[in-house]
């Protein structure tokens, strides 16, 4: 049978697991301090002209760049050239993208076809109107093509918007109003789902700085990959008025950096029905990435909705949406409130004819050229490589790949969990960890600019995304730059338990 997802055989999360509990319970392993002096000096001088745009930069804006994601230790690079595999700065260093902007770029960067198409669109109309355009129906009809429950679809601006539309939707459809989400998860940043992020149990105890309380009280936690303390919040929240929405990124919190079994989404499915709740696909990263039906095809399930981003856009601005069966996505309706109850959402630029299209056509070229399986077995390769030289090396870390999303765990800062029905016992098991997460962050951050030094895009020094263009060449390109990174790896005395 031909091969439809990027992910040949799904990994059970038990090895994972067992793998990152080792790698926390031992000291940090990471760059030497001789070689770290190296590369701070390396970036000084090959990276002067990104150096002195950064330090500019934060004159004007907040911690000196507009996105998380562009910060990076000791300070971020500016780009200037990006197409296919690679990425050039504006010194002329060229570096592997195993970014690819967050994850979107299937195709790899700045893709010529879609690119001359945007061309053309914006001689003949310009990237907005304002007004309908035929692009955001060919959109919609592609999306619901591949994903069949994706019977309506509305463009917004983001994910983050994205989700917020969702919750709102399951709300009005369920009468319902409280929302459960997996520890570790994200979903955006409006004020209710900034609760419960990078670590298990951390609930608003991390980054929901200047969120009053209230605007959490109705989301709770649960623990990844644990439907018997699902079942339970299920239940609890039956006395409380119920639940509206499970949401779910469905490889996983961040991406899969926490892995479920195979079998997980199925049993929050059969949950949901048994207590009425609406289940939300996050499917910001899996969308279009792990195959052309989504996770939900992989995993053959049947979400009430499901929430996109970034390649819905094909890689330019405004990546946003959600869909589902119409009895919810029709809920969205736009224009004048008629008397029923409707979920108001809004965005200007949402579905501008340049994004619309250029989503459109991605889309198309995915399906034309097998990308998801492509960009998967790239990945597949990639982690492969990746494990044989931790065994080279005898070195701790974790790798694993959910087809064309490659996890490289080198410190383990977020694996720690403090998950709980209670909230003393997650404080204190936070605050337990907390010196020791800080030494694994910093850790993580200078992994990653040894990767950078020697050529390397990563998210975060963990997480590295494989597109169309990682051919073999690519590949095993960057696997030996990755070999002379981990040569200069050592234990230290830090971060033990």
């Amino acid at each position: 049978m031909e091969q439809k997802y990027s992910i040949s055989k799904w990994e059970e999360p038990e090895r994972i697991y067992a793998e990152l509990k080792n790698l926390t319970e031992q000291p940090i392993w990471e760059i030497n301090p001789d070689e770290l002096k190296r590369i701070l000096t390396y970036f000084d001088t090959n990276c002067a002209k990104s150096k002195a745009i950064a330090t500019e930069a934060k004159n004007y804006i907040p911690g000196g760049v507009q996105h998380n994601l562009a910060f990076n230790y000791p300070f971020p690079i500016a780009i200037e050239k990006a197409e296919g595999a690679y990425m050039y700065d504006v010194d002329g260093n060229k570096y592997v993208d195993f970014l690819q902007a967050g994850g979107p770029t299937v195709l790899g960067s700045n893709y010529p076809k879609i690119r001359e198409e945007v061309k053309k669109h914006l001689d003949h109309c310009g990237p907005v109107t304002g007004l309908l355009h035929e692009s955001e129906l060919l959109l919609a009809k592609e999306i619901n093509k591949h994903m069949p429950n994706v019977e309506m679809f509305r463009m917004l601006g983001s994910g983050t918007e994205a989700v917020m539309a969702s919750l709102r939707i399951a709300r009005i459809a369920t009468g319902k109003k409280r929302v459960i989400k997996c520890g570790g998860a994200y979903h955006g940043w409006s004020d209710q789902m900034v609760y419960g992020l990078k670590i298990p149990g951390s609930r608003q105890f991390l980054e929901s700085h200047g969120i009053p309380g209230k605007c959490y009280a109705l989301t709770d936690e649960v623990r990844p990959n644990d439907l018997d303390m699902m079942e339970k919040m299920l239940f609890l929240n039956k006395m409380r008025g119920g639940t509206a929405a499970v949401i779910l990124e469905p490889v996983g919190p961040e991406s899969g950096t926490r892995p479920i079994s195979f079998d997980y989404n199925a049993g929050v499915r059969k949950l949901c029905d048994k207590y009425g709740a609406l289940l939300i696909f996050d499917e910001v990263v899996t969308g279009f990435r792990l195959g052309l039906g989504g996770a939900q095809g992989y995993f053959n399930i049947v979400p009430d909705l499901t929430v996109f981003g970034k390649v819905i856009a094909g890689g330019y601005p405004a990546a946003g949406g959600v869909g589902g069966k119409k009895q919810y996505a029709g809920l969205m309706a736009a224009g004048l409130a008629t008397g029923k109850k409707r979920a108001y959402v809004g965005g200007t630029l949402a579905a501008n004819p340049l994004s619309s299209l250029a989503g459109y056509l991605t889309i198309q070229e995915i399906e034309r050229t097998n990308a998801c399986v492509k960009a998967g077995l790239a990945g597949e390769r990639l982690a492969a490589g990746l494990k044989a030289l931790k065994e080279k090396y005898k070195l701790p870390y974790v790798v694993y790949s959910q087809g064309s999303i490659v996890h490289l765990e080198c410190s383990g800062a977020m694996a720690f969990d403090a998950s709980s029905f209670n909230i003393v016992k997650s404080l204190m098991q936070i605050l337990k960890h907390k010196q020791n997460v800080m030494e694994r962050k910093v850790a993580m951050e200078h992994m990653g600019a040894a990767y950078m030094a020697n050529g390397i895009i990563t998210l975060a020094g963990s997480r590295l995304y494989t597109s169309l263009a990682d051919t073999d060449e690519v590949i095993d390109e960057a696997l030996g730059k990755f070999d002379k990174v981990f040569a200069t790896v050592i234990r230290t005395d830090k971060g033990a338990i």
